[in-house]
């Protein structure tokens, strides 16, 4: 009973299309965390060195770029 039933649900998994949509969505998003990730790095260097600007012109002395 049990393994007629665990069959029934393997099958319309398979048969399903849902899962073919879920996998376009997770690219998606995985494409559009790369280009956030490609386009936001070189706008916090710029943010970085004008709070450096900033900073300096107050009389501070600036800061680095933490490293990971």
């Amino acid at each position: 009973m049990i393994l007629e039933y665990l069959l029934a649900r393997a099958r319309l998994f398979f048969k399903s299309d849902e899962g073919a949509s879920a996998i376009e969505y997770a690219i998606v998003v995985a494409m559009v965390a790369v280009v956030v990730v490609v386009f936001v790095t070189p706008v916090g260097n710029k943010v970085l060195a004008i709070f450096n600007s900033v900073l300096t012109s107050l009389g501070g002395t600036a800061q680095v770029r933490p490293t990971p």
